[in-house]
């Protein structure tokens, strides 16, 4: 009997680069498609939503900022990345500083380059390389502490995953690639995302499950398999 080919689906993942629960939630993730190998095939596109779009050029300090926007104490915050780097570490990602000597201050930067240079990503090289560069800009942000509003960083990133420089460089030049991710963004808006991570897992059929948040990998086990036999109904 031949056995059945696995179900084909998409996950478009709203997220930004400065937000660790979306490294978080993606390392979740992957562990639920390991588990699903064979069973179902995903196809993750990453879409943009930014968290901080009115940050000015020359970013903020992490503590500060994250301070200054929740009310949260020193102490508090802390606490709250301990926690998250232990479940970053059991989701197998990272947010600790790997860099040699002692580690800079973390920042936030504005992320809009970032989000344009991974729709050209897509657009010009597929989801697989956008994934590779998505994961680049991550450990460029969290483990290297890289200044990503600066773009000679993020074309040397572009360039470490096979993108060409120069064709990199125009794209974050082009006010129409600029004006398809602020649309993107005003879709997220439109299907009320207010957070990120947030995944909207789809088939072929058009059946939609949007998951918010960083889930554990039984939930994405589960909700991909709700997706999937869902598209199977419908056939």
């Amino acid at each position: 009997m031949t056995p059945e080919a696995p179900h084909a689906l998409t996950i478009d993942i709203y997220s930004d680069v400065m937000c660790p629960w979306c490294l978080i939630g993606y390392g979740q993730l992957t562990k639920a498609l390991a588990e699903l190998d064979g069973e179902i095939a995903a196809e993750i596109r990453w879409r943009p939503f930014e968290l901080n779009p009115q940050m000015p050029a020359e970013g903020e300090e992490q503590e500060a900022h994250l301070q200054r926007k929740y009310g949260r104490s020193a102490e508090e915050g802390a606490g709250l990345r301990g926690r998250m780097k232990a479940i970053a570490e059991a989701a197998g990602v990272s947010l600790s500083y790997e860099g040699e000597g002692d580690a800079p201050p973390a920042m936030m930067w504005n992320t809009r380059l970032c989000h344009k240079l991974l729709a050209f990503a897509l657009e010009q090289a597929g989801p697989q390389v956008q994934t590779e560069l998505k994961l680049a800009l991550f450990r460029a942000h969290f483990n290297r502490r890289e200044r990503l509003g600066d773009r000679s960083v993020l074309l040397d990133i572009a360039a470490s995953v096979g993108l060409h420089r120069e064709a990199a460089k125009a794209a974050l030049d082009d006010p129409d690639l600029e004006a398809r991710v602020l649309a993107e963004e005003h879709e997220a808006w439109d299907m009320n995302i207010a957070g990120v991570p947030a995944m909207i897992v789809a088939n072929a059929s058009g059946v939609k499950f949007l998951i918010p948040g960083a889930q554990e990998p039984e939930v994405y086990v589960n909700a991909l398999r709700r997706v999937a036999a869902k598209s199977r109904t419908l056939h």
